[in-house]
């Protein structure tokens, strides 16, 4: 849709299906032992309770949606009193209130989550480690067992086109994973347990969103 359409209909978000989500820290992984004798490899969060620090309205805003903080700072200013601000789309946003802390609770009904956070930094890193190139030959006086080969040649096209698999950083993207299951939940110690990886390194920050 273009820039003047949009002014003239907005774009039109199903909002009535949406929930809020829940600010989490990883802890790590484990395993659980199900009913049935399988072992299951689990990541457990650490959701302490969010507050609610804004809400927005279709009125003032142009959509609805919560404003999350997480981690209060502990000398807070007038314009920022958490290390970490979230923002959720909701639909029914009448029963929640500014200043009002959300819980593992909301989570109670649903079994499974779309989990969103940054996986680990690797550093610079060559072709066969990024991309999964297989390499050159590996023969004895091979010199360019771990490099990528040709990447244009001389008269056509005469240039490296945009986008080629070459070295570079590796890691720290943002990564979402849709339909994780939840196998496990302690609300007294504020803990979820999701089946499998999920992206980053310890006491790195999760973001769990579920739509019904």
């Amino acid at each position: 849709m273009s820039e003047r359409a949009t002014k003239c209909l907005p774009r039109l978000i199903n909002l009535y299906n949406y929930m809020p989500g829940i600010i989490g820290k990883k802890l790590g992984m484990t395993q659980i032992i199900q009913e049935d004798g399988t072992a299951t490899a689990v990541t457990i969060i650490s959701c302490e309770p969010n507050t609610i620090a804004q809400i927005k309205t279709i009125e003032k805003d142009g959509y609805s949606a919560l404003v999350l903080g997480y981690q209060p700072l502990k000398k807070p200013t007038k314009n920022k009193k958490f290390k970490f601000l979230k923002e959720f789309l909701v639909g029914d946003k009448d029963k929640f209130e500014k200043g009002q802390p959300l819980t593992l609770e909301i989570l109670n009904d649903i079994k499974t989550v779309t989990v969103t956070s940054v996986s680990k930094g690797k550093g610079f890193q060559g072709v066969m480690k990024r991309h999964n190139f297989h390499g050159g030959p590996a023969s004895h006086g091979s010199h360019f067992k771990r490099e990528p080969g040709s990447i244009g040649a001389r008269a056509k096209p005469g240039r490296v086109h945009k986008g080629k698999k070459m070295a570079g950083r590796m890691g720290c993207d943002t990564i979402t994973l849709k339909e994780k299951p939840i196998i496990y939940r302690n609300l007294d110690k504020n803990i979820i347990g999701i089946k499998g990886p999920v992206p980053g390194g310890k006491n790195n920050l999760v973001i769990i969103k579920t739509e019904l």
